[in-house]
């Protein structure tokens, strides 16, 4: 793998950084897909979640190489979360963001938080925990700018390693349709959460980019740590299936389109079988017989949305549970109760499938 330069704090004039012309191929296919994607191409602000690595670093530039070039007219906000995971490099990042935000012209929003600690308290993974606070940062950025579009930069191989960590962990079909396109940011229904280099860009674009421009990049020591599992897909499991096929991270990019577009198909007709299932008479309660007479996909994907509605999410819920609620579907027994991650429970009686909060404990 080629060694990729260190990045000075100390930023050069801006002199350093050529303007282009004509666009970059990248530039192009980053325009190209804006328009696909529908985005605003004026009069809007756009926050670019840039962490310093070689992804978000070339999707900032490419869009600064369109504004300058009036392929663009939209005002650009950079937001940088530190999650404090790697000590002074960590700050280093954050200071290299601003830096390079304010060369290009455009305003930057960074703040940080404790992870790790984060991740104790809630009981999530470190990915897990990371994955929240960011985008609970760009939403609290979005807001507080008015925008209407959060950018981040997942790519290709993004993609490819959500399937594989996915579909290791045994998950549903839910799971293997990877990561969005665009969808509306957690808690946040009028911004758009959108990946304009996910259905093209690899990462070894994205480095090109870099090197061809002469931008220099962070780099993340860890994703050199191969005790975390998506850097051993990255490093290990992926080279070996490129071995089987070298075009195997885009092949698995157009299956997993399909495999979304088959999805959203099942999840129309899964909202619509909950929507005839939902007993009008009591809150948050199904009534059972349709649910039963239900294609197996059907009813699987319309409890899990209704899981959903009561819940506010599906953290922690598994096939298993959705497994043991149809188990209470076919049993002709009432009173019988599948027990959820965080205290909630689902009851079977008159017919009905019934969601009960978890208890609150009382302090002595």
């Amino acid at each position: 793998m080629t060694r990729l330069a260190k990045v000075r704090t100390r930023q050069p004039k801006s002199k350093s950084i050529p303007k282009l012309t004509p666009l970059t191929r990248f530039a192009r296919e980053l325009l190209r897909e804006w328009r696909q994607l529908d985005l605003p191409r004026a009069d809007a602000r756009i926050v670019v979640a840039v962490s310093g690595g070689a992804d978000s670093t070339a999707l900032l530039f490419a869009l600064d190489e369109l504004i300058k070039a009036k392929k663009l007219e939209v005002s650009l906000v950079v937001a940088h979360l530190n999650h404090k995971l790697r000590g002074k490099a960590s700050d280093a990042d954050a200071r290299w963001v601003r830096s390079v935000s304010r060369q290009l012209g455009y305003s930057s929003e960074t703040s940080a938080i404790d992870v790790e600690k984060r991740a104790v308290k809630s009981s999530d993974n470190l990915e897990q925990a990371a994955r929240r606070a960011r985008y609970a940062f760009l939403g609290k950025v979005g807001r507080t700018n008015k925008a209407r579009v959060v950018l981040t930069a997942h790519t290709v191989d993004d993609q490819a390693e959500t399937f594989l960590l996915n579909l290791i962990r045994g998950s549903g079909a839910e799971g293997l349709t990877g990561i969005d396109l665009k969808r509306p940011l957690e808690g946040n229904v009028n911004i758009e959460l959108v990946r304009p280099l996910l259905s093209w860009a690899t990462r070894q674009d994205t480095e090109n980019y870099c090197r061809v421009r002469a931008i220099e990049f962070r780099v993340d020591e860890m994703n050199a740590d191969e005790s975390r599992n998506r850097v051993r897909v990255r490093r290990q499991l992926v080279p070996l299936l490129r071995s089987f096929n070298p075009k195997f991270v885009e092949r698995l990019a157009r299956t997993m389109e399909i495999l979304r577009e088959d999805s959203l198909a099942l999840d129309t007709a899964a909202t619509r079988l909950l929507d005839l299932s939902l007993d009008t008479q009591q809150a948050q309660s199904l009534q059972a017989d349709l649910l039963r007479l239900a294609p197996t996909a059907l009813r699987r994907r319309a409890l899990r949305l209704w899981l959903e509605q009561c819940r506010g999410d599906l953290r922690r819920i598994e096939s298993a549970h959705i497994i043991a609620i149809e188990n209470l579907l076919a049993s002709p027994k009432s009173g019988r109760l599948v027990e959820l991650p965080g205290g909630a429970t689902i009851s079977r009686g008159k017919g009905r499938l019934a969601f009960h909060k978890a208890k609150q404990k009382h302090q002595s």
